[in-house]
């Protein structure tokens, strides 16, 4: 009898990855845009709490409920079919809703989620008036999180330390955080390269280090953190940024000229959605699981 082989689960085919050099995850804010992630040749995909709640019509202040943020987990990553890095924000509550939100997210497909030690309401990682709670606190989730998770999936402790108290106190919450059972460590808001490269020494083990724009970091290219010792580069809202700044300029030409006209060039046309949608018009199109 002849056994079919198992699927390796997103956490391992993350964990895979991510052993073989610095793996950058673009944002996706939508399906298609995770489809446009894949068909690009990244290897994997992150959600964005803020992303997904700007979507929704929403600030990035942990409004959404769990429920909605799995729906676009599903969604993100059964269109890629990547290994999908997702946010939790600060777990959705208490230890209860730590473990509940480990199990969600695993069942909508994540390969990997970070939890934050800010309190709540939270605010992006990049802006001033952030609270953090207690170490003790935060290890209390982690532990929490570790224990109900599945042993491939990874469990990503986020720190937004460094705004609030510097770099020193960044480390140090880094280290107690992969001592309570994260494995992986992502140090919010630093500076520069010097301080993204002192954490990494001084925090040793799988990093995720937060490719934004317009905050507090400077822009640092992919293969620099991958020589500080980063294992995996998200860039969170970057392809929304881009399209809403794209649609924000066609609204204005729209309702300046009363048409597109001069927009076309600019436009993904029929054809190209289609492909990358792999869609033939009259043929029947097959959802694919794998």
């Amino acid at each position: 009898m002849t056994t079919t082989p198992k699927t390796k689960s997103p956490g391992a085919r993350l964990r895979e990855l991510m052993a073989k050099g610095v793996l950058a995850a673009p944002g996706a804010f939508t399906a298609l845009v995770a489809r446009a992630v894949h068909a690009a040749g990244f290897e994997a995909v992150y959600v964005s709490g803020g992303a997904t709640a700007n979507t929704a019509g929403y600030p990035d202040v942990g409004l959404l409920s769990l429920t909605e943020v799995c729906r676009t987990i599903r969604e993100v990553s059964s269109a890629s079919k990547l290994p999908t890095i997702v946010d939790a924000d600060t777990g959705y509550g208490e230890i209860e809703m730590v473990r509940r939100t480990v199990v969600e997210y695993e069942r909508a497909g994540a390969a990997a989620m970070h939890i934050e030690d800010q309190m709540f309401p939270k605010r992006c990682g990049h802006l001033d008036g952030k609270t953090l709670i207690r170490t003790e606190e935060m290890c209390q989730k982690i532990q929490a999180a570790a224990a109900t998770k599945s042993p491939d999936f990874v469990l990503i402790a986020r720190t937004d330390a460094r705004g609030i108290d510097g770099i020193d106190a960044a480390i140090e919450r880094g280290a107690a955080y992969r001592q309570a059972g994260a494995d992986m460590i992502f140090p919010e808001g630093l500076a520069n390269a010097n301080e993204f490269a002192t954490f990494a020494e001084q925090c040793p083990g799988l990093l995720l280090a937060n490719m934004t724009e317009f905050g507090k970091t400077e822009i640092i290219p992919l293969d620099a953190f991958g020589s500080m010792g980063y294992d995996l580069v998200i860039f969170p809202v970057t392809m929304q940024r881009i399209a809403m700044k794209a649609v924000v300029s066609a609204l204005s030409t729209l309702r300046e000229d009363g048409h597109v006209e001069s927009l076309l060039d600019t436009m993904q046309t029929r054809q190209e959605l289609y492909d990358l949608l792999e869609y033939m018009p009259g043929e029947e199109w097959n959802l694919s699981s794998e």
